[in-house]
């Protein structure tokens, strides 16, 4: 069932105060005020030198004929819809990370010149899964990719949860539609993870992913991805603070018989 983002003035306040939407609390002017930041407000909060930027979806707009990417890419208009979450949040993406955000729009260049504007190949799929729900997790501790290739989610969120709050596993969340779901405080989140193993601490997990995604090594396929139950993380779900959680929840699915995951990127 597609999900409906509650109206703006229906929205709890906690969830602002609880991860994802708390780690983007550079926004949260934007994402408590009564009225919507406007197109140019948004523009004004680029970073300097940046070539994209903001417009309003309109109409007239769509009627280009463009691809939402080719306009990206040949004009550097980014369609937005006014007073949209979905749409915000794609924004602040784009603030946060405009580095990975062009990079995928390249890589989906050069699949649109293959495959047409009609057309979706399986590296469109994997590109598209990860900026609507992609994470960035770096690991220090090699032990707790282990578990999750098991999907022993007990052991990886409940008995390891101080690695999650120690910094030996730390998540960047990319992916704007997340942070919409996140908006339902009840929502089991559930993302889709690149990961980088980095033992010393000192490596740049997203640039690591940016020249990935541009290379071509990254993203390939949807199964490139690895699925994390965000909610399993301490303080990402209300409920996450008790055991029980861990033992029933919906979101935490065994791994199906013979899937593998590609090795993560080493730091």
């Amino acid at each position: 069932m597609r999900y409906i983002a509650p109206a703006r003035e229906s929205v709890d306040p906690d969830v602002f105060t609880r991860q994802p939407l708390h780690g983007w609390r550079e926004h949260v002017a934007w994402m408590q005020a009564a009225c919507w930041p406007s197109i140019d407000a948004l523009n004004a909060a680029r970073p300097a030198g940046q070539r994209e930027r903001f417009v309003a979806q309109t109409p007239e707009l769509l009627d280009d004929g463009l691809h939402y990417e080719q306009r990206i890419a040949v004009r550097g208009d980014i369609a937005t819809r006014e007073a949209n979450w979905h749409d915000l949040f794609n924004a602040f993406a784009w603030l946060r990370y405009p580095s990975l955000k062009r990079a995928l729009n390249a890589a989906q260049m050069r699949e649109i010149a293959v495959m047409g504007p009609r057309e979706r190949s399986r590296p469109q799929y994997a590109m598209t899964h990860f900026d609507e729900a992609g994470v960035i997790v770096t690991l220090r501790d090699r032990a707790l990719l282990d578990l999750w290739d098991a999907h022993d989610w007990f052991a990886l969120f409940w008995r390891e949860r101080a690695a999650w709050q120690e910094g030996r596993a730390v998540v960047q969340v990319f992916g704007h539609a997340l942070l919409e779901h996140a908006l339902t405080p009840s929502k089991l989140l559930v993302s889709k993870a690149l990961v980088c193993m980095d033992p010393a601490g000192k490596g740049d997990a997203v640039a690591a992913c940016v020249d990935g995604i541009a290379s071509g090594r990254l993203l390939r396929d949807p199964l490139d991805l690895r699925p994390l139950p965000l909610s399993g993380l301490p303080g990402w779900h209300p409920d996450s603070a008790v055991e029980s959680f861990h033992l029933n929840t919906a979101c935490y699915q065994p791994r199906r018989e013979g899937r593998q995951y590609p090795l993560p990127l080493e730091l």
